[in-house]
């Protein structure tokens, strides 16, 4: 009897840390999106924003894991702080296309139901990743596009908004020096956030406004399941930022997980071959995070830098912006 009940007294105190079943506790990791980011181009004053804004979102998804949450809903917390922040190129702030105009993408993902959800080409949804959400949830379909996805976004209730809401200064003169070269020369980035909660579950989600100056309707790989964003419970959570072509041709963020489950790979492994090997020999650049069922995370980048952070359970949140 008395083994019983030392048994459920160490259960019940796994459970109030947080830590469930699964051993590691809750784990976020988020990305602003990785480029050409270095001490020379993001001045000091710059630095303390972005680190603040970094730890801002960290801290929205760690308030819903450490009360027992969902990753989903930690996910969506974090990246909802990037989407609000014209720091980066999701929401306000977004990059403008050919037409000047701001075209937004977002995917989500669950780990544990396998489910997904995506928009592309949106430009009065003030969330994106809220509307992916809710194709997920609220809809039979996966990916939705355009006027259809906007006009599915109101039926559900999300806050739609003039596109001028989606206008910075700092976005506007970046379009206007990238169309008088015809060639991107940003700093922004997609934003995005993977995560682990205290009952084993996964979740990914990215947002962005995809390529300054692109054309003809182009969609990257932010909303492509299995590209940018991917989640199962079996493997990892994965969010990836870069040149989104290369990321879709090559399945960037499937990739992740079935090199851990075919190959035996940890996620360190998995997501480093990809990044540093198989994209860089092909041209591709960018980055991408991930967290493994155990807790495990992973970070790489093939470029100057890449905005990232984390926090797991029971310690201090931790940003980083340069290689």
């Amino acid at each position: 009897m008395r083994a019983l009940f030392s048994v459920i007294f160490l259960l019940i105190s796994m459970f109030l840390n947080g830590q469930g079943l699964h051993g590691p506790g809750y784990v976020l990791v988020i990305h602003g999106g990785a480029g050409n980011i270095t001490p020379a181009r993001v001045t000091p004053e710059k630095q303390v924003i972005y680190e603040a804004k970094l730890k801002e979102a960290l801290a929205a998804g760690q308030k819903v894991l450490a009360n027992g949450g969902a990753a989903m809903d930690a996910v969506i917390a974090a990246v909802q702080i990037m989407e609000d922040c014209p720091l980066f190129n999701s929401g306000k702030g977004a990059v403008f296309n050919a037409e000047g105009k701001n075209e937004l993408d977002a995917s989500v993902m669950d780990g544990r139901s396998g489910k997904a959800g995506a928009v592309a080409g949106v430009t009065i949804i003030r969330s994106p990743v809220e509307a992916a959400r809710r194709v997920m949830d609220s809809s039979q379909h996966v990916m939705l596009s355009g006027k259809g996805a906007e006009a599915f976004a109101g039926e559900q209730g999300l806050e739609l908004v003039d596109p001028s809401y989606f206008y910075t200064d700092e976005s506007w003169q970046e379009y206007l020096k990238v169309k008088e070269r015809l060639e991107q020369e940003g700093r922004k980035g997609t934003v995005g956030a993977v995560a682990l909660d205290s009952h084993g579950n996964l979740a990914a989600a990215t947002s962005t406004g995809g390529m300054t100056f692109k054309k003809y309707g182009r969609i990257g790989d932010s909303p492509v399941i299995g590209a940018g964003t991917y989640a199962s419970n079996e493997s990892c959570a994965v969010s990836c930022t870069g040149h989104g072509e290369y990321f879709i041709r090559n399945s960037v963020a499937y990739d992740v997980s079935v090199r851990m489950l075919y190959l035996g790979e940890t996620v360190e492994q998995a997501a480093a071959y990809i990044i540093n090997e198989k994209l860089k020999s092909q041209g591709g650049t960018g980055g991408l995070i991930a967290v493994d069922k155990n807790g495990n995370i992973s970070m790489p980048f093939n470029t100057p830098g890449m905005f990232r952070g984390f926090v797991k359970h029971g310690a201090e949140p931790q940003v980083f912006m340069f290689r």
